[in-house]
This record gives structure tokens, C-alpha cells and sequence, in this order.
């Protein structure tokens, strides 16, 4: 992407700003104020659906990358995880790798939404997230 890695990652750490580029189309809105800054935060998403998710952050640098694991409020995780990761190429430049992984996915409810999420969807998210920041 044509932007700094601080510029991209401001977009993806936000949970407010997460609605703006999701190419899932999951993602519903969420309460300001739940900037991500480190491992073992927990920010709350409504999803598509008006179901609340709480995501727990499992890996955090900031600038650099940042996962979480989405659960329902009040419970464990069941497995899959969103990871964002960002490689400055240069001064104007970053590289963005965006997975979804649910090898770990420990409820079958999820597996069909989960197997939904193909590459293009997590392109469409990188997609979005490009025009934000590219536009600033």
C-alpha cells in the first residue's frame, strides 16, 4: 500500500474504523474509544448480524501487527484468529498481509461461516483499507 505502516495500522487497530474496509462484510460498528494497544485487550464488535463479539488481542506491535480472537461475550475463543501484518518497503510503502486462520476452530457452528471467508473476501478487506489510506 501506498502509506506508512503507522497510517495503515491506525485503521486496523481502531474497532471503530474496522466497519470502513472490512471486505467481509461482517462488521456492523463499534463504540469509539477502543484503541488497541497491546496484547491481552479485549474490544467489542457488533456484527452484520446485531450479535456482540468480543475480540481478544493475542498478538500486538504496534505498526506491526495485531491479532485477535473473536468470541461471545463472556466466553473462551473457539479457535480462529484475524491477523493483520505490515513491512514498511519503503519511506511511502507497506507491505500487508492479511490472514484468517480457523485450523483451530473448535466450534462447528462457525466451520460454514468460517470456510465463507475465502481469499477474496480478506482481498476485499486489503482492497478498502488501500483506498482509506491511500485517499488521506
Amino acid at each position: 500500500m501506498a502509506a506508512r505502516p503507522e497510517q495503515i495500522f491506525a485503521l486496523i487497530a481502531d474497532p471503530a474504523q474496522q466497519p470502513r474496509w472490512d471486505g467481509n462484510e461482517n462488521l456492523a460498528e463499534a463504540a469509539t474509544g477502543q484503541r488497541v494497544r497491546g496484547v491481552g485487550e479485549v474490544f467489542r464488535m457488533t456484527i452484520t448480524s446485531g450479535q456482540i463479539r468480543e475480540n481478544h488481542v493475542v498478538e500486538f506491535e504496534e505498526a506491526r501487527r495485531i491479532a485477535w480472537k473473536p468470541a461471545e461475550p463472556g466466553l473462551e475463543p473457539p479457535g480462529h484468529l484475524w491477523r493483520w501484518e505490515l513491512e514498511p518497503v519503503d519511506s511511502s510503502l507497506t507491505r500487508v498481509t492479511h490472514t484468517y486462520d480457523w485450523a483451530g476452530l473448535t466450534d462447528e457452528r462457525r466451520v460454514a461461516r468460517a470456510r465463507a471467508t475465502t481469499p477474496d473476501k480478506l482481498q476485499a478487506s486489503l482492497d478498502r483499507l488501500a483506498i482509506l489510506v491511500e485517499g488521506e
